[in-house]
């Protein structure tokens, strides 16, 4: 049986107080959780629910876990990322009375899976998932706890790409909010967040400039936009590399150079993957490369960089900076990848994620959502749904409130306008 992660460190005690310290100063800068769980706490709506998370457990998800726990919840998480955990925030979330953590950064594939049956073993009534697994596992392995689970939300694209997956061959057999496709999340997490998390994380790793590089961003999705504005601010060229024509389209008319990856692969210096699938950068891309240039997924899975061909075209590979492993070609060249192609802005060794205040946003979404799910059970069947947008709304307000910005309110003569048809000339 898998053991909570207090039992699998030298020194639970410092690394507690250092986990500590690391919630406390997220706590300071997440407004909209602080409400959230001051409004929580006096009215316990998740008193006798069981969560079950996955999800990548750093300062700023742990304090979204400990908002639920407050809340009335039992709650176990796990990491849905091998290397995206700080073991010092598992073991600070681990001593709170009503969370059990398993997450341990650096565990292979089987202890990564027995952590989450370990989670499982709480027979969650609710799961918070970032990139599906732990829905998947459930349905794969669990399936009679499905009747005892009144819903989850998902975080991530890939994840709801996942879900929707599912939903569509008829094999997803309980309600999940797509809390990555709200607005509250798309326009600030996926642009701001993985822009800024995702540059600021190659830049540390490597110590090298953007300023007069090309950089290439496969993918211009929400993600794909954020990585390529943040970039262009820094002063590189940016090209970007779609498979759909309108938004390939629309990065060319946003004033970025638009190119197939395979001719992409012969101008760039530094290469983010932000699409979600598979394959994007492959031994034919390897080919033209540049000697020296730098690849970094932003994805949540480590297939975009398809490492297996890289590995048996290189002489040989070796770790020449934390973080940075180096494969040497036959001809001489070296490509440089990041964090094992794992999603860069959480996997790399001094990796932080996104932004504080980005995640608080993203996180509120995630606890009204869990809260909606417990509040009105009945309105949500197996499959799909998207954020109510009073949901939305409501900490899109919360969030304006902390920040101290009033904005104008429809008047009734507004109010009746815009919803009359039988306005005209």
């Amino acid at each position: 049986m898998t053991e909570s992660i207090t039992a699998r460190v030298e020194d639970p005690d410092a690394a507690r107080e250092s986990g500590r310290q690391k919630m406390a100063w997220a706590r300071q800068h997440m407004p909209i959780l602080e409400s959230l769980r001051e409004e929580f706490r006096d009215e316990q709506p998740l008193d006798g629910e069981v969560v079950g998370m996955a999800m990548h457990v750093e300062a700023k998800t742990a304090v979204l876990t400990e908002t639920l726990a407050e809340a009335g919840a039992e709650v176990a998480i796990t990491g849905c990322n091998p290397l995206s955990t700080h073991d010092d925030v598992s073991v600070a979330l681990d001593a709170h009375d009503s969370i059990t953590s398993y997450a341990e950064r650096g565990v292979d594939d089987e202890a990564y899976y027995e952590a989450m049956e370990a989670v499982i073993g709480h027979e969650p009534t609710i799961t918070v998932d970032d990139g599906g697994d732990l829905v998947f596992r459930i349905h794969e392995e669990h399936p009679h706890l499905i009747e005892s689970i009144v819903g989850g939300c998902e975080e991530t694209t890939t994840g709801v790409h996942r879900l929707r997956a599912m939903a569509e061959d008829g094999a997803l057999d309980y309600p999940m909010f797509a809390v990555n496709d709200t607005p509250m999340k798309r326009l600030f997490d996926n642009v701001h967040g993985t822009g800024e998390a995702s540059l600021s994380n190659i830049s540390m790793t490597t110590n090298l400039s953007f300023a007069g590089k090309t950089v290439v961003v496969a993918g211009y999705g929400y993600c794909g936009r954020g990585v390529a504005k943040k970039a262009a601010g820094q002063n590189a060229h940016v090209v970007v590399t779609e498979v759909d024509p309108r938004r390939a389209l629309e990065a060319h008319m946003e004033g970025y150079e638009v190119l197939p990856m395979t001719e992409a692969a012969a101008e760039g210096d530094i290469f983010v993957t932000t699409t979600g699938n598979r394959d994007v950068i492959t031994r034919e891309e390897f080919q033209e490369m540049q000697d020296g240039v730098v690849l970094a997924n932003a994805g949540h899975f480590d297939v975009e960089i398809n490492l297996d061909q890289l590995d048996d075209m290189a002489d040989s590979h070796e770790e020449v900076r934390d973080g940075v492993e180096a494969y040497q070609l036959p001809d001489g060249r070296h490509i440089n990848v990041l964090a094992e192609g794992r999603l860069v802005n959480l996997a790399s060794p001094i990796a932080l994620g996104h932004p504080v205040e980005v995640m608080d946003q993203s996180f509120g979404v995630q606890a009204v959502c869990v809260r909606e799910l417990v509040e009105n059970p009945d309105d949500y069947g197996a499959g799909v749904h998207e954020v109510p947008d009073d949901l939305d709304r409501e900490v899109a307000e919360v969030k304006l409130d902390a920040e101290g910005i009033d904005i104008d309110a429809l008047s009734a003569d507004q109010e009746e306008y815009m919803g009359s048809w039988d306005h005209g000339t």
